[in-house]
C-alpha cells in the first residue's frame, strides 16, 4: 500500500473533515445530554445507549464519506467519479471557523458542568419530597434490606391480607438478624403498586438489597417464590421456591429469613425463639384471622379499628393464648377510646385487660410490653410505669416499629425532648417513608422552638401521606408562631381533617388580625369539637391571651380525660398560662411534673 497516496485519497474524499466534524458534534451532544437527561430524570442506561449509538454513527459516517461523494446530482459512489466531478470542498478558513464554533460551544457546556454549584440535585429534591432522608451522600450499608410486599397470585383479591401479612412477618423475622438494617413496613409497602427500578427503590430506602417475590395460596397449600435482589443493578443474588402446607407456614418464614441471612454472610441472633414468640400460635385459622385484623388495624381510622377488634376476637377465640393478638387488640381499643369519647369507659378498661394478658402470655414479646406501656401512660396516666414498659419493649426489639413510635411519643410528653428527637430520628432511619415517624420528629422540633427544621420535616411528612389527619398542623403552627397569618391560613385550609381544620383556622385567623373571622372560627370549633377537641379549644384561648377561658377549657379537658393534656408541660401555645397558680393545679390533677 502506498501510504502517501492513501492519505491523499482520504483528504480528497473529505474523510478527515467528516471525522473531525462528527467527533466535535458528538462531544457537543454528549455534553448537552449530560445536562438535560438528569433534568428529565432519565435512567442511567439512556446515557449509555446514547454514547454507544454515537460511537456506531462515527464508524458509519467515516465509511459513507469514503464510499460516496456529494455531486450536483446527489450522492454517487466515489469510484465511479472522476476528481473533477465532485463538489468543491469547503475552504480551509470556513471549515476552521465551523469547527472552532462547535468547539467553543462544547467547551462552554463542559465548563458549565464543572463549575456549576453542586447543590441539591433534581434527584435529591425528589428524594426529600418522597420522604427519603435528604443527605443522599451517606453511604448505603451492604448489610441492609427492604422486604417489598409479596405479590398475591392466588387469583382472589380477598387473599391479599395473607400475602401482606406474610411480608410483614418476614420483616419481623429479618429484624432479628444481628447487624442487619431492616426497613420498616410503612416504607416498604409504599412500593406495593409502583413500577420502579430496584436502584431507585434502594436509593429511596437506603438499602443495598431487596427481598421480593410472590405468594400463591390454594386450599391448604401455599407456594412462595422469594428472590434476593442487589438494589444497585437489579441482579438476582438468590432465589428459592417454597411449597408448603399452610400448617407449616411459620417454619417457611424462618427458613426464608435464614436463607437470606446466609446469602448476606450474617449470623442469626435468636431467630427461632423470637419468631416463635412473635407468632405465638400454631393455629392456621387463628393466624389467618390475625392477619386480616392486622390489615385493618394499620389503616389507622376509627371504623377500621372496630373491624380489626372483631377479627382479633376471632383469632383469640380460636387460640386463647395468642399473645400478639391480645397486644394489638389492646392498641386498637386504646385508639377507639381516644377517637370516640362516649366509648372510653368501655374501650379503655378492655384495652388494659388485653395488654396485661399479652404480657402474661408473652413476657418477652416487645409488642405486649409496648401495648401495656401505652395503656399505662396514655390511658391511665401512670407515667413512670408506662415509660418503663415502653423502654422494656425497646430493649426486647430495638427495631420494632410499634415500640419505637410509642416510645418517641411518651418521651415528648415527659419533657425529654433530646431523647425524643434521637428516638424519632432512629425511627426514620429504620422506616424513612413512615408518616408517623416524621410527624413525631416535626412535633419535637416545634416544641424545641426550631421552626425552620419543623417546617421542613412537617412538609416531608405531608408529602409522604398528604391525607393524614392533622398533616398541616405543624406548618400552620410554625406560621402562627412567626405571626405570618396569610401562610397560616393557607396551610390551615389544606388540612384534611375537619376537626383539626377548625382548630388551625381559629389560630390562623387570629394571626391574621381578623378578629371577626377568628371569633367565628373559634365558635365553629367549640360547636363541633367540644367532646373530642377540648384541649385544642384551650390552646386557642391561651394563645389569644384569654386566660380565664383557657383554664375553663382545661378543666373540661380534664373532665373528658382528654389526652391532649399530656402535652401541657411542653406546649408553647400554653406557655402564657404557666405563671398562673391554676396551671400548677391542673398539672397536679393530671399527675405531670411541673414545667422546667
Amino acid at each position: 500500500m502506498n501510504l502517501p497516496s492513501f492519505f491523499a485519497e482520504l483528504k480528497r474524499r473529505n474523510v478527515y473533515k467528516v471525522a473531525i466534524t462528527y467527533a466535535v458534534v458528538a462531544w457537543l451532544l454528549i455534553q448537552a445530554a449530560s445536562i438535560l437527561l438528569p433534568t428529565f430524570e432519565a435512567p442511567n442506561w439512556v446515557m449509555k445507549a446514547f454514547v454507544v449509538l454515537l460511537a456506531f454513527g462515527f464508524f458509519m459516517s467515516v465509511m459513507i464519506s469514503w464510499a460516496f461523494e456529494a455531486t450536483p446530482e446527489g450522492l454517487k459512489r466515489t469510484k465511479d467519479l472522476s476528481p473533477e466531478m465532485s463538489l468543491p470542498s469547503w475552504s480551509a478558513r470556513k471549515f476552521a471557523t465551523f469547527i472552532i464554533s462547535l468547539a467553543l460551544i462544547a467547551a462552554g457546556l463542559l465548563a458549565f458542568q464543572l463549575l456549576r454549584p453542586r447543590g441539591t440535585s433534581h434527584r435529591d429534591v425528589r428524594q426529600i419530597e418522597e420522604g427519603r432522608p435528604g443527605d443522599a451522600s451517606l453511604p448505603i450499608s451492604q448489610k441492609s434490606i427492604a422486604v417489598l410486599p409479596l405479590l398475591n397470585e392466588s387469583g382472589d383479591p380477598k387473599d391479599e391480607y395473607f400475602s401482606d401479612g406474610l411480608s410483614e412477618e418476614l420483616i419481623a423475622a429479618l429484624a432479628q438478624i444481628r447487624e442487619l438494617k431492616v426497613i420498616g413496613r410503612s416504607s416498604s409497602f409504599r412500593f406495593k403498586d409502583r413500577k420502579e427500578e430496584s436502584k431507585t427503590i434502594g436509593e429511596k430506602l437506603g438499602v443495598s438489597t431487596l427481598l421480593e417475590g410472590t405468594v400463591r395460596k390454594q386450599g391448604n397449600k401455599v407456594r412462595i417464590v422469594a428472590e434476593l435482589i442487589n438494589a444497585a443493578d437489579g441482579i438476582e443474588l438468590w432465589s428459592r421456591t417454597f411449597d408448603r402446607e399452610l400448617k407449616d407456614i411459620f417454619a417457611v418464614q424462618e427458613e426464608i429469613a435464614a436463607a437470606v441471612a446466609e446469602s448476606l454472610k450474617l449470623t442469626l441472633l435468636g431467630t427461632k425463639d423470637r419468631a416463635a414468640a412473635a407468632v405465638s400460635t400454631k393455629s392456621v385459622e387463628a393466624h389467618n384471622a390475625y392477619l386480616q385484623a392486622h390489615f385493618y388495624f394499620l389503616r389507622r381510622n376509627l371504623e377500621d379499628y372496630r373491624k380489626a377488634v372483631d377479627l382479633f376476637d376471632q383469632a383469640i377465640q380460636l387460640d386463647p393464648e395468642y399473645a400478639v393478638a391480645y397486644a394489638e387488640r389492646s392498641e386498637a381499643r386504646t385508639f377507639i377510646g381516644d377517637l370516640s369519647n362516649p366509648q372510653q369507659k368501655e374501650a379503655w378498661p378492655a384495652a388494659r385487660k388485653d395488654a396485661e394478658k399479652a404480657v402474661e402470655l408473652g413476657p418477652n414479646l416487645a409488642e405486649a410490653h409496648a401495648a401495656l406501656g401505652w395503656v399505662r401512660f396514655f390511658v391511665e396516666w401512670k407515667f413512670a410505669e408506662g415509660l418503663a414498659e415502653l423502654k422494656r419493649a425497646k430493649q426486647l426489639a430495638p427495631a420494632n416499629p410499634t415500640a419505637n413510635d410509642l416510645l418517641a411519643r411518651v418521651l415528648i410528653y415527659v419533657g425529654q425532648l433530646p431523647d425524643a428527637e434521637a428516638q424519632a430520628r432512629q425511627a426514620i432511619e429504620l422506616d424513612p417513608l413512615n408518616y408517623l415517624a416524621r410527624n413525631n420528629l416535626a412535633r419535637v422540633l416545634f416544641l424545641q422552638g426550631r421552626l425552620d427544621e419543623t417546617e421542613a420535616e412537617a412538609r416531608k411528612a405531608t408529602e409522604v401521606q398528604p391525607t393524614a389527619a392533622s398533616s398541616r398542623r405543624w406548618q400552620t403552627l410554625v406560621a402562627v408562631q412567626r405571626a405570618d397569618g396569610e401562610t397560616a391560613l393557607r396551610e390551615a385550609q389544606l388540612e384534611p381533617d375537619p376537626g383539626y381544620r377548625r382548630f388551625e383556622l381559629a389560630l390562623a385567623q387570629y394571626a391574621r388580625g381578623d378578629r371577626n373571622a377568628a371569633d367565628a372560627a373559634l365558635t365553629d370549633l367549640i360547636a363541633n369539637g367540644r367532646n373530642v377537641l377540648a384541649y385544642q379549644i384551650a390552646q386557642v384561648y391561651a394563645w389569644r391571651g384569654e386566660t380565664d377561658k383557657a383554664f375553663e377549657w382545661l378543666e373540661i379537658s380534664f373532665a373528658n380525660h382528654d389526652t391532649g393534656l399530656l402535652a401541657l408541660t411542653v406546649d408553647p401555645l400554653i406557655r402564657g398560662l404557666r405563671s398562673d397558680a391554676r396551671y400548677k393545679s391542673v398539672l397536679a390533677k393530671v399527675g405531670l411534673p411541673a414545667a422546667q
